[in-house]
């Protein structure tokens, strides 16, 4: 049964007992107490959201606390709950509830097995995805594109692996990466925390997840469908991390926090299911070729190697479709054992004139500014030949606005002339000259 039927992903199917958690007793337990010490809930209703857990799983994990002293049933039958038992900790419940928050000050949803989680990973693998022709190209239609650009992207974002795009700056290679972002478009299930030899490894970040709209049940409904998955796993869009030059070999590792004593994943962790873009590559303080041997393994065999603070090594999923983008020749950064390692070279060229004269006047277009054929014919016959004649995506954006900025300034309404054009151009180059010190 297909559990999310807006994704054509199969949803997370929730635990029925406790034995199906796969997680230790001990720790399940510690969170429930330390979620009901740190969250002061009463009822086993209120508890299941807390901790994100089925009320009957919930149940079985409150008779086991009780059984072993350290919860018990206050008598009263709350109100806000449809007259549900309370529950509070004991004495003993307390004092274990400290002494479970001095080890780890994590609380609330319990975490997915790794185990569990490698399976959902598989289910929605972003290498899985079917993308058309006609998807790629509404994703990009925003975008002045060369012909043959769609049909090259479309295998690579196909295949799931990984992507170098390069060529002269300005040419959209950042705007591409947000459009194939934009073409993958349905849904995932990314878990809360996971969870690997006794330790908890938090996953979701609304930083980089956008939560999906839930489907609403129907409460006229006898058989409610909608959001029937495990709730430990929240439902969102493919995630899209974007890293520049800021990029760095230890964000590629566990974070952990000394305080809560819990760990935090790293960005490609954060990206399963979805896109890791590498954009300005060559910017970064690492050298390119050091972090493309990061990448090695898990683009050559789709998993991870992370470690604990203890030393300890594990293998986690490598589920992402990675795109590098750079300025620079790939020959320039890299040597010919790690350029064989990514898939697809995709260069970017600058737009031909004809392109370029198209994104000139859209831009114009969307800023309401009058376009001059005297303007641009001084632009193209005495402007771009000192240049080369070498046209870039951005320079319509930089030339309109720059020439919008002058006219505001000058009191007048928005308009291109040979003398604006010369002013704005002005600014788009600094010219060759020694500055004397």
């Amino acid at each position: 049964m297909n559990m999310q039927p807006q994704s054509g992903v199969q949803a997370p199917p929730a635990p029925r007992t406790l034995q199906e958690m796969r997680l230790p007793v001990v720790m399940m337990r510690d969170i429930l107490i330390k979620t009901i010490f740190r969250k002061n809930t009463e009822t086993v209703t209120e508890l299941a959201r807390a901790v994100c857990l089925p009320v009957a799983v919930t149940q079985e994990l409150v008779d086991l606390c009780r059984d072993q002293l350290l919860l018990e049933a206050t008598g009263n039958m709350s109100a806000s709950s449809s007259g549900e038992m309370g529950y509070q900790l004991t004495d003993n419940g307390r004092a274990r509830a400290l002494d479970a928050l001095a080890q780890s000050e994590y609380f609330g949803a319990m975490p997915v097995p790794l185990e569990v989680y490698r399976q959902q990973v598989a289910r929605q693998s972003v290498r899985d995805i079917q993308l058309t022709r006609a998807r790629l190209e509404q994703a990009m239609g925003h975008l002045i594109l060369p012909p043959d650009l769609i049909g090259n992207l479309g295998p690579a974002i196909s295949s799931g692996r990984s992507i170098l795009m390069y060529g002269p700056p300005g040419n959209g290679k950042s705007s591409i990466s947000n459009g194939i972002r934009d073409a993958l478009g349905d849904r995932i299930y990314v878990p809360r925390a996971v969870e690997y030899s006794g330790q908890v490894i938090t996953v979701y970040d609304p930083i980089v997840h956008s939560l999906a709209e839930e489907q609403e049940d129907d409460p006229t409904q006898l058989r409610r469908a909608a959001n029937r998955y495990d709730t430990r796993y929240v439902c969102c869009a493919r995630p899209t991390v974007i890293t520049g030059g800021e990029l760095s070999l230890d964000m590629l590792d566990l974070k952990y926090n000394a305080v809560a004593r819990t760990y935090q994943a790293p960005l490609q962790l954060k990206a399963s299911g979805g896109v890791f873009i590498v954009d300005d590559l060559g910017r970064q303080a690492e050298p390119p070729q050091a972090l493309i041997n990061r990448w090695i393994v898990p683009l050559e065999e789709s998993k991870d190697i992370l470690a604990l603070q203890s030393g300890e090594k594990f293998e986690v999923p490598f589920d992402t479709l990675v795109i590098f983008s750079t300025n620079f020749h790939p020959n320039e950064i890299f040597d010919q054992a790690a350029l064989r390692r990514i898939f697809y070279k995709i260069k970017i060229d600058g737009p031909s004139q004809e392109n370029f004269l198209k994104i000139f006047a859209l831009v114009a277009k969307k800023k309401k500014m009058p376009l001059s054929e005297k303007a641009l014919r001084h632009l193209l016959k005495n402007k771009y030949p000192t240049i080369g004649n070498v046209f870039a995506n951005y320079q319509p954006v930089f030339l309109i606005d720059q020439m919008i900025a002058i006219c505001q300034f000058e009191g007048i309404p928005n308009q291109m002339s040979p003398e604006l054009i010369d002013r704005a151009w002005a600014n788009m180059f600094v010219r060759e000259e020694k500055i004397i010190h």
